[in-house]
């Protein structure tokens, strides 16, 4: 089997994780894989069997994405990157992949060029033959202001390392160019894979009360805001409507915060849900899909992950877009999702008890439109990968 090693580097959410090993998940037929983990471990998070896991000394950002920060206060953020980087050169060459895949750079992360750039010379090195490949969603974030520079960064860079550009998305929904401009300036080949969606698990094993939940006949809205450094906000007005809800709905709701929220967030949420039993508040589920198939409704974020969910499941969906950082991405996927009608959105002036309530009643009564997109984005990236790699052996 060919050898496949695949770098990723999840620092404030958690959907470059989950949608990196949707990916691997697809490859692991006809590759031999090493997953490299640079972010904060999630302890319930499922890795396929049969690939080699690696976790790095885990690297964060605080939610202004303003600095890295260390997860395990083990090492200082200088030798952190240090044993990184050298833990990567070591990897790399005692694994020697036939490729080398990069998730998001150089269109992101380049605060990782201290490890990255390394990496890439062994690769790019006359001893090797791997190939390198990017894999990239479907909108970049923009720089505004440093918008040029950036975007002559990124050409320099793939034109000197990369041999392919995966885009996990549909050009008929958002085209490259609109987020990138300069895609006919880059030299690797580029392909659109389509939309990398998850599959639901043949057999989810749930405790006793997720079960109950997802067997009950009583209608579900399923509320989510993915890893749970951001999007609290949001969580705290969905409980504060919860006792409207309960007058007017036979709903239950449920909550999952995500595995990042602070501990003592987490505990604000349920000491104000307490009195509500229409409500239930938990951290994390890998099972999201299973409750989102249940669901009337979902609210959430619109990230990658969880608007695939949602356009997969054709679950209704009222959607708050995240905007820190002065970052336009959900913002970009989630408007275009409400201008077809598929998907109803908030504002954060939106995000008052009654007037969220008189917006779910009102939309349960409603059929979203739906979308047809490229959702093949696995099975197309499994079948690029192993043209690539049958070109490497015959190079």
């Amino acid at each position: 089997m060919k050898r496949l090693m695949f770098y990723c580097q999840h620092i404030l959410g958690m959907g470059h994780l989950v949608r990196s090993m949707e990916i691997v998940r697809g490859l692991t037929k006809d590759f031999q894989i090493c997953f490299i983990n640079g972010g904060e471990i999630i302890k319930e998070f499922e890795f396929p069997a049969g690939i080699e896991v690696i976790n790095l000394p885990a690297i964060k950002t605080d939610t202004e994405f303003e600095e890295l920060q260390v997860v395990d206060d083990i090492f200082s953020l200088t030798e952190a990157k240090e044993i990184r980087k050298n833990q990567l050169l070591k990897i790399f060459d005692q694994f020697q992949p036939d490729i080398l895949m990069i998730e998001l750079f150089p269109f992101g992360r380049r605060r990782f060029s201290f490890e990255l750039i390394p990496l890439l010379e062994r690769a790019k090195s006359n001893a090797s033959s791997t190939k390198v490949v990017s894999s990239l969603r479907d909108i970049v974030v923009t720089k505004q202001q440093k918008q040029v520079k950036h975007e002559e960064k990124v050409c320099n860079l793939i034109n000197q390392y990369f041999d392919l550009l995966l885009v996990h998305g549909d050009p008929k929904f958002v085209p490259l160019e609109e987020t990138f401009s300069r895609v006919s300036d880059l030299k690797c080949a580029v392909h659109y894979t389509g939309y990398v969606v998850q599959e639901p698990p043949m057999s989810p094993v749930l405790n006793d009360e997720e079960k109950e939940l997802i067997n009950s006949d009583k209608p579900l809205i399923l509320v989510s805001v993915g890893g749970g450094r951001f999007g609290h906000e949001l969580l705290d007005c969905v409980v504060k409507t919860a006792p409207w809800l309960g007058k007017k709905l036979p709903h239950n709701i449920q909550v999952f915060t995500g595995p990042f929220m602070p501990e003592d967030k987490f505990n604000e949420l349920q000491a104000m849900a307490k009195n509500s039993k229409n409500i239930r508040i938990g951290r994390y589920t890998p099972y999201l899909l299973s409750y989102m198939k249940k669901a009337e409704l979902s609210i959430s974020m619109s990230g990658y992950n969880t608007t695939m969910n949602v356009l997969t499941t054709g679950v209704r969906a009222i959607i708050l877009p995240f905007t820190g950082n002065q970052d336009r991405e959900q913002t970009i996927r989630a408007e275009k999702l409400s201008n077809l009608g598929i998907v109803r959105l908030l504002n954060p002036n939106d995000l008052q008890p009654d007037y969220l309530a008189f917006k779910i009643i009102n939309y349960l009564e409603e059929q979203p439109n739906q979308i047809n997109l490229d959702f093949a984005g696995v099975e197309k990236t499994a079948a690029l990968l192993k043209t690539l790699a049958v070109k490497q052996k015959v190079a």
